[in-house]
């Protein structure tokens, strides 16, 4: 079975990416978590693939990257969770979020999700706590873009790409350092200031 599919992004909607590979297009169900990760429409892009085949027909799910599908792989293991419940799970928070989140057992956020009731929030903590964890890699990613992490996945949400929005907005906050004024502010007040500047660069 494929591991992965490589080829340009022709599509990104939600909870969907359309992938052409050779002259075929791939309909690949994809969280959103994972769709801001990926490259722009028109770009050449990776996608970690996962085939579900059922009586009726198959089902193909995608990943920005390998630690994101054994995280969906994980979910598909919690008793009453389904891959288009994993999917929209996913699409509800970050891969480093949900995992922190299942680690502290946090049972009122998880039930705050959108289709995570008390007894699959329950469920998830009792069979995944303690046990995922992220590359270093995507663990330092996240570290770094955390002060600004609103800003980055308000932009995200707006249709940008993360990697993108990550760049900028660390580029501005860098500079904005140096502006005593914007040192003064409070932390609301810093993200809407990085958010405009970060918001004229994107539209460039």
């Amino acid at each position: 079975m494929f591991n992965s599919l490589t080829g340009t992004i022709t599509g990104k909607f939600p909870r969907q990416l359309l992938l052409e590979t050779n002259g075929i297009e791939w309909s690949i169900c994809m969280p959103d978590s994972s769709l801001d990760e990926m490259p722009e429409v028109g770009s050449k892009g990776k996608v970690y693939t996962f085939l579900n085949h059922y009586e009726n027909g198959m089902d193909l799910y995608g990943f920005a990257s390998d630690s994101e599908r054994n995280l969906f792989l994980s979910l598909l293991k919690v008793d009453g969770v389904g891959p288009k419940a994993a999917i929209k799970i996913m699409s509800s928070a970050t891969s480093s979020k949900l995992i922190q989140i299942l680690d502290q057992g946090d049972l009122a956020l998880l039930e705050k999700i959108p289709g995570v009731g008390k007894k699959t929030a329950a469920k998830m903590i009792l069979a995944l706590k303690g046990k995922l964890t992220l590359p270093e890699t995507e663990s330092i990613r996240v570290v770094k873009s955390s002060p600004y992490s609103v800003v980055i996945n308000s932009l995200c949400e707006m249709g940008y790409d993360r990697q993108k929005a990550e760049e900028v907005v660390s580029d501005i906050s860098s500079q904005m350092q140096m502006d005593q004024e914007f040192i003064n502010k409070s932390q609301t007040e810093k993200e809407d200031v990085v958010f405009r500047k970060a918001l004229m660069e994107m539209v460039k």
